[in-house]
């Protein structure tokens, strides 16, 4: 076996019930979630765990409560002793991917995210942004099209999560994003999907997010993460606390270099994966890259056990 790193996963992984199994079972990650309320002032892991959905989906609890489950799962896991040489997060799981690796503390992070999903709802009106998943095209069509329909008009379309070959996520003015969509269509995309998100991520609209946010990562205290972090916006590993500080603020309105990401992963000798936190999104990704990987996915209480079995002993 070659090196191991873990995953973060991103907004989109959501659901009700997240983290309850582990809270239930592992006091450390019982622990995690009363951080994380207690930084919040009020009771996100009930959301978490009790809903309603329409509450946990909204951008600013969202995102904390995705950051939370991650970092109780990678609490249980730390603590067992799995030992990873680097970690990467995709979107808002770079925070929990910073967090895991030492970089910021639990509250701080919380408290980021919460602000970070309001920034980015705040940004562009509820309506007139929009994301799509377009399957089966290259990448360079997709950027083209975005790059033509953008040029064609007054409204903004780019590529703005390239996930894996043949799967890459348009953001950008709702009208924009179905106009290129339909173009993709014609190009010979095998299906475009509109996503169910409230905002453009990732895209140049979230301009004002970032330039909201900035001042607060500005103001944190960043310590050298214990294992490199690949980040978003360029693939690179880094560890200094302003290589990291600038990622997080640079990806609001840069594009997710994710299959980069996870190559770059693999050519420094990664070929174990542990996706931490809910759902399996990552570890399928992954395998569309690379189908030789080893893939695990440690968010439930059987995951877990699982990884801590085959990784651990």
């Amino acid at each position: 076996m070659g090196k191991i790193a873990a995953l973060f996963p991103g907004q989109g992984s959501q659901a009700v019930g997240m983290g309850q199994d582990l809270a239930d079972r592992w006091p450390e990650a019982a622990e995690v979630f009363t951080a994380v309320d207690r930084s919040l002032d009020f009771e996100l892991s009930s959301l978490c765990w009790g809903g309603p959905e329409d509450q946990l989906r909204l951008t600013e609890n969202t995102q904390p409560a995705l950051l939370a489950h991650s970092l109780a799962a990678w609490a249980v896991l730390a603590g067992a002793g799995l030992k990873v040489e680097a970690v990467a997060g995709h979107s808002l799981g770079e925070y929990s991917a910073i967090v895991a690796a030492g970089g910021l503390g639990v509250a701080e992070a919380s408290r980021t995210v919460r602000q970070r999903g309001r920034l980015m709802q705040e940004a562009v009106p509820v309506g007139q942004g929009a994301m799509a998943a377009i399957l089966g095209l290259d990448d360079e069509i997709v950027v083209d099209i975005c790059a033509a329909e953008t040029a064609s008009g007054h409204e903004v379309v780019v590529a703005a999560n390239f996930n894996s070959p043949g799967q890459i996520v348009i953001a950008g003015a709702a009208s924009a994003v179905e106009r290129a969509s339909a173009t993709c269509k014609d190009r010979g995309a095998r299906r475009t999907v509109p996503l169910p998100v409230s905002a453009p991520f990732h895209s140049p609209l979230m301009a004002p997010a970032r330039e909201g946010l900035a001042p607060t990562l500005e103001a944190l205290t960043f310590e050298a993460l214990d294992v490199p972090l690949y980040r978003n916006i360029d693939a690179e590993p880094v560890q200094g606390p302003s290589a990291v500080r600038e990622g997080l603020i640079r990806q609001v309105d840069s594009p997710v270099l994710w299959s980069e990401t996870v190559r770059r992963l693999i050519a420094d000798g990664f070929d174990t994966f542990v996706e931490v936190g809910t759902g399996q999104v990552l570890s399928g990704l992954v395998r569309r890259i690379d189908r030789k990987m080893t893939t695990h996915a440690a968010g439930t209480a059987e995951g877990i056990d699982t990884v801590l079995t085959e990784l651990v002993g």
